[in-house]
C-alpha cells in the first residue's frame, strides 16, 4: 500500500494561523511606512511653498497679502466679491506661469465666468498626501490643505502673522463696527519680522471640510474639520491674553453634542481665494493648538465661518501633531503638546518673545 502525503487538518490551521499573525504584524508596518512616505511628501510641499515666497519677496520685497481689494464683480462680503489672494499670487512661483497667466484680476475667485480655468484646476502642490478626503468641500478641483498664517490671538493683537490683507482694503464687512485697525495690516516686508524668520510662521496645513449643509457632532472623528460657536466675546487689541484664552477653554470644553455650525464648506475651499471674514478658505490664526477644535467668537467680525478674533486650527491626519512652514523657509513637525504660548509666539512676527532652540 502506497502512503498519501499531505497536511492535516490541523497543521492547516496552524499555518493559516501564522501568516494571519504575520500580515497583523507587517499591515502597521506598512501603512507607517506609507505614511512616512505621505508626511515627506506634505514637508516637500511646504518648502516648496516657502521657497515660493522667498522668490516672490525677491521680486516685490514683500511677503504675500492676504487677498487683494475686492473684485469688480458681485455684490459686497460675505455674499460675494470674493478676492483672489496669496495662493493666486504665487503661482509663478511654484513653477505654474500658464496657470498665473490665467488669472483674471479684475474679479475675484467666485467669478466663476471670469476665473473659469483657475476656479476647476487642482495644484497638487497645495495638497497634503495624507488628506482622506478625495473631493472639495466647494468647488471641485480648488480645495486646498495649506493655510496661511494671520497671527496669534486677537485680544493681544490683530494680524500679528505674516501673510495679512492689504492696508488699503482691510477686508472688513459691511456693517460690522469691530473692525481691525489698518496699521495692523500688510503687506509684511522681511524687515518687520523682527522675531526672525526661523521662528515665524507662514503655512501650515488645515483638513478640509466635509461641504454642504453637514452638521458634525463636536465627539466626530470629523470635527476637526468643522467650526464651532461659543459664547465668549473676545476683546481685541488690549495687549491682554485673557479674553483670547477663555475663548480657547469655552472651545475645548464643548460637550461632545455640540452640533457645528452648517453650512460647513468653507475650509480649504479654494486656493486661489482668499476672505479676512472667512480665514477658513486658506488662512489660520495661532489660537489654539495644533489638532484641537476650531471655534469663533461671539462677537467675531467674520461670524460663524471664521475671522480674526477667533480661534481657526491647524489639522492633519499626521499623528500627534502638524507640518508648520517657517518664513525661513524651513518646515517642522509641530506637536500637538506645544506649549500654548510657544505655539502663539511662533504666530507673531513681531511679539518680541524668545523661543528657545528645543521649545517646538
Amino acid at each position: 500500500m502506497t502512503r498519501r502525503r499531505g497536511f492535516t487538518l490541523i497543521e492547516l490551521l496552524v499555518v493559516i494561523a501564522i501568516i494571519a499573525v504575520l500580515i497583523a504584524l507587517l499591515l502597521p508596518a506598512v501603512q507607517s511606512a506609507r505614511e512616512a512616505a505621505r508626511r515627506a511628501q506634505c514637508i516637500n510641499n511646504l518648502k516648496q511653498l516657502g521657497l515660493a515666497i522667498h522668490n516672490y519677496m525677491d521680486s516685490n520685497q514683500v511677503m504675500p497679502i492676504l487677498h487683494g481689494n475686492y473684485s469688480n464683480r458681485g455684490g459686497p462680503p460675505p455674499g460675494g466679491a470674493w478676492p483672489l489672494g496669496w495662493g493666486a499670487s504665487i503661482l509663478p512661483n511654484l513653477e505654474q506661469q500658464p496657470l498665473f497667466n490665467a488669472v483674471n484680476w479684475s474679479f475675484g475667485s467666485d467669478n466663476t465666468q471670469e476665473n473659469g480655468t483657475v476656479a476647476r484646476t487642482r495644484v497638487n502642490a497645495y495638497i497634503c498626501p495624507s488628506e482622506s478626503r478625495q473631493v472639495g468641500p466647494w468647488q471641485t478641483g480648488t480645495w486646498t490643505n495649506y493655510h496661511a498664517s494671520v497671527g496669534g490671538p486677537a485680544s493681544v493683537k490683530t494680524w500679528s502673522g505674516t501673510v495679512l490683507p492689504i492696508r488699503s482694503d482691510p477686508g472688513n464687512i459691511p456693517g460690522q463696527t469691530n473692525a481691525s485697525p489698518a496699521n495692523n495690516l500688510g503687506p509684511v516686508p522681511l524687515a518687520s519680522i523682527v522675531d526672525g524668520t526661523s521662528n515665524t510662521s507662514a503655512f501650515s496645513e488645515k483638513l478640509v471640510a466635509i461641504g454642504g449643509s453637514a452638521i458634525i457632532l463636536r465627539s466626530s472623528a470629523d470635527a476637526k474639520r468643522a467650526i464651532y460657536g461659543t459664547s465668549v466675546n473676545v476683546a481685541a487689541d488690549t495687549g491682554d491674553p485673557t479674553t483670547s484664552l477663555a475663548l480657547v477653554s469655552s472651545c475645548n470644553a464643548l460637550p461632545g453634542t455640540t452640533q457645528s455650525y452648517s453650512p460647513s464648506q468653507w475650509t480649504g475651499a479654494v486656493w486661489h481665494g482668499s476672505h479676512a471674514g472667512t480665514l477658513h478658505f486658506n488662512a489660520y490664526t495661532h489660537v489654539n493648538t495644533p489638532n484641537k477644535i476650531s471655534c469663533y467668537a461671539a462677537n467675531g467680525p467674520g461670524g460663524p465661518p471664521g475671522g480674526w478674533y477667533d480661534a481657526i486650527t491647524p489639522t492633519s491626519n499626521h499623528a500627534g501633531g502638524v507640518n508648520v512652514g517657517f518664513c525661513d523657509g524651513s518646515v517642522r513637525f509641530i506637536k500637538d503638546t506645544i506649549n500654548m504660548q510657544i505655539w502663539w509666539a511662533v504666530g507673531t512676527k513681531d511679539g518680541g518673545e524668545v523661543i528657545s532652540s528645543d521649545a517646538l
